[in-house]
């Protein structure tokens, strides 16, 4: 099963990925690593899409979709996968189709603006180690101190009020128009954020019929 999550900065897409790569036994596929991985390993599109970026210009999406294409075939995503950070346009969701690349379900993870700020103006990560906290939802043992390591906890720039704000303009235009999207080709699946994290990952397997 080929899955895609969709939803807003903050909704908690990488979480719920994690979750069901472990339940469903298939991988998870991010387009930044993956297309780091084809430079890497000098793919044929991994080539094309370095001769891009070395020009300063922004990988096209058919270079994208193609990597994404040698990706799946590979045995681990004999079950499926599920795909990370794609599409984030329609145009990417149309090269995603005309590549012929089946996507099986579309998750939607709905959740308010405000639930968004308040989680995302709470997260904190270690300027040592890197390790994630939230003050509410995971907080650290001590306050503004790693568990780990004992780095200080900051908060990134990508998480204050205002830049979560900007995030969500430009979701609200580029990718929320999936939705519509993959509901008129009857592969949407709408979720409501409910309480903690076990609750909606229960609730996502629910209406892709996979009860636990």
């Amino acid at each position: 099963m080929n899955l895609i999550l969709l939803g807003a900065p903050g909704a908690g897409k990488g979480t719920q990925a994690e979750i069901l790569c472990e339940k469903l036994g298939i991988p998870s596929i991010s387009t930044g690593n993956i297309l780091r991985a084809a430079i890497r390993d000098g793919t044929a599109t991994g080539l094309k899409a370095k001769s891009y970026m070395d020009a300063g210009r922004l990988v096209p999406d058919e270079v994208i979709i193609g990597i994404i294409g040698e990706r799946l075939s590979q045995p681990d995503c004999a079950k499926g996968a599920i795909l990370d950070g794609v599409p984030r346009t329609i145009g990417q969701a149309e090269a995603i189709e005309k590549a012929g690349i089946q996507i099986d379900a579309v998750v939607a993870i709905e959740i308010s603006e405000e639930e968004i700020l308040r989680r995302m103006s709470g997260r904190r990560v270690c300027e040592a180690c890197g390790s994630s906290y939230n003050v509410e939802a995971v907080p650290p043992k001590v306050e503004g101190i790693c568990d780990h390591c004992g780095g200080k906890l900051i908060q990134r720039k990508d998480d204050t009020p205002e830049t979560v704000r900007e995030r969500l303009k430009v979701y609200h235009k580029e990718t929320a128009p999936l939705i519509g999207f993959y509901e008129e080709r009857g592969l949407l699946k709408r979720v409501a954020v409910s309480g903690s994290k076990e609750a909606t990952n229960d609730a996502i397997l629910t209406v892709l019929g996979m009860e636990q």
